[in-house]
């Protein structure tokens, strides 16, 4: 036990020193998901899942506080899957507990005007929640909960959790039914809804490049643009005209919206005759883009 926690310790002061985006991205993430918790789902009486489920009933159906009830289960769940978890999980999971138990107490003092269209405050609700999450999850961090449970289960069994934790959320919201009714149920997936496509946009959304494949004649002006004038790597893949049989390479690169424009501006100019595909690139990790240390 205490070379584990001799590891953890040494690997936490070393990812603090590197890691000062994760740790910006993850407080404000946990920060706008406590104001969305606080200001615009128990007021209004909406159901959630996971662990924050569970502390919002216990407010709805005993008046506890949301952020004892989070702190002490997620504290149980670690201590439960304690060894199978990396000592960077760990450090960003107990951060942001440790941020939301702060950042729930903080909100609670303050008082909120009720948005008269419920619909509309589901729906804000989960934007704002959701891009709290994704700001968490887009470098590696955790909110904790179930994916201490997902983490855990996955090293001590091998076992993917994805379909438990669909299971055990939909038990949660269910569940709900006897606490906030028929219609808060309803609104609550609503909520969930919106949360889930905002996770996905902003995960997606801060890596998302254009990747490109060229077929050109000036394919080594072109390759020199790239490199030279926009700071960009690319890749020639060999490859034969089908038609003519003959040699064509194909150049291939990942380019910001901006970047891919120059480039077809400089082939409009250079080669009319160019053939170009462009495509969505959902993220791109290695030199001049995402770091694999943030992964």
């Amino acid at each position: 036990m205490r070379k584990r926690v001799r590891e953890v310790l040494a690997g936490s002061l070393a990812m603090i020193r590197r890691e000062r985006g994760t740790f910006y991205s993850s407080t404000v993430g946990t920060l706008l998901m406590c104001f969305g918790i606080m200001a615009l789902t128990i007021p209004y009486r909406f159901p959630d899942t996971g662990v924050t489920g569970l502390a919002i009933l216990s407010n709805y159906i005993w008046g506890l506080s949301p952020s004892w009830i989070i702190a002490i289960l997620n504290g149980i769940l670690f201590l439960w899957g304690w060894r199978q978890l990396s000592p960077r999980f760990i450090l960003w999971t107990i951060y942001v507990v440790i941020l939301t138990t702060g950042g729930l107490k903080f909100f609670d003092m303050f008082s909120y005007p009720l948005i008269e269209e419920t619909l509309l405050a589901a729906i804000l609700s989960g934007v704002i929640k959701g891009l709290g999450i994704g700001l968490v999850l887009r470098d590696g961090s955790s909110t904790g909960g179930t994916d201490i449970v997902a983490v855990a289960l996955r090293k001590r069994f091998g076992v993917d959790i994805g379909m438990y934790n669909f299971y055990i959320n939909v038990f949660i919201l269910l569940g709900s039914y006897f606490v906030v009714g028929l219609q808060g149920v309803l609104y609550g997936g609503v909520m969930l809804y919106t949360e889930a496509i905002v996770i996905d946009s902003v995960l997606r959304s801060f890596d998302r490049r254009k990747q490109l494949f060229i077929v050109t004649s000036k394919i080594e002006e072109t390759r020199d643009f790239i490199i030279e004038e926009l700071g960009k790597g690319a890749t020639l893949l060999h490859a034969e005209g089908a038609y003519s049989g003959r040699d064509r390479p194909v150049l291939m690169c990942a380019l910001t919206r901006r970047q891919m424009v120059e480039v077809k501006r400089f082939l409009a100019e250079e080669d009319p005759s160019a053939f170009v595909i462009v495509a969505d690139a959902a993220e791109v990790v290695g030199e001049g883009f995402r770091s694999w240390k943030d992964i």
